[in-house]
């Protein structure tokens, strides 16, 4: 699904963002609900980038990637924590690109998204190419979700990704060490 954000930039650069776990929904400007194998799944689109909220069987799960007043968490480049009966991997990465590249690569990502049944973007008005874009599925067992956060005056694209899954005995299981290192790093 694509919309126009009805609001102006709340985070103006990239290094504004800062990761937080554990927030209680924040105002949204577009939502998008979902409901993968089980896991219920909200997309938010936030007049400050990203929130996503996971509910399933073994609790819940908030992750936001947002300019928060206050913050001192700045955006890592991963994490991998327990949370609750679940293992969360965050990696996240900044492409710096030329005005050529981050057009192209804008237009990619919003056609990617826009067309998906489980994709939320949101253009900000003045640039086609500001936009915050989540996407996400549910693979063996576990909840993967991918963002990205343009900031074209400056040519840098934010791209992140996520993974949540049932910790190896506790629940529904896989093998020990099944998740892996976080993707992207």
């Amino acid at each position: 699904m694509l919309t126009t954000l009805n609001t102006s930039y709340t985070d103006t650069r990239a290094a504004d963002l800062a990761w937080a776990l554990g927030r209680e929904p924040l105002p949204a400007l577009a939502t998008l609900d979902l409901e993968l194998s089980g896991a219920k799944l909200q997309l938010r689109l936030l007049g400050a980038s990203h929130q996503v909220l996971l509910e399933e069987d073994q609790g819940c799960c908030s992750e936001t990637v947002a300019c928060l007043p206050g913050s001192s968490t700045p955006l890592p480049l991963g994490v991998a924590k327990r949370v609750g009966g679940w293992e969360y991997e965050f990696a996240a990465r900044v492409e710096v690109l030329t005005p050529g590249q981050f057009a192209g690569r804008a237009q990619e990502l919003l056609a990617l998204v826009a067309d998906h049944p489980n994709g939320l973007a949101g253009v900000f008005p003045g640039s086609p190419h500001a936009f915050t874009a989540l996407l996400a599925q549910r693979h063996e067992g576990h909840v993967h979700w991918r963002t990205w956060h343009a900031y074209p005056q400056d040519g840098q694209l934010v791209a992140t990704r996520t993974r949540v899954g049932v910790r190896a005995g506790a629940g529904r299981s896989g093998p020990p060490g099944s998740l892996g290192s976080p993707a992207g790093t």
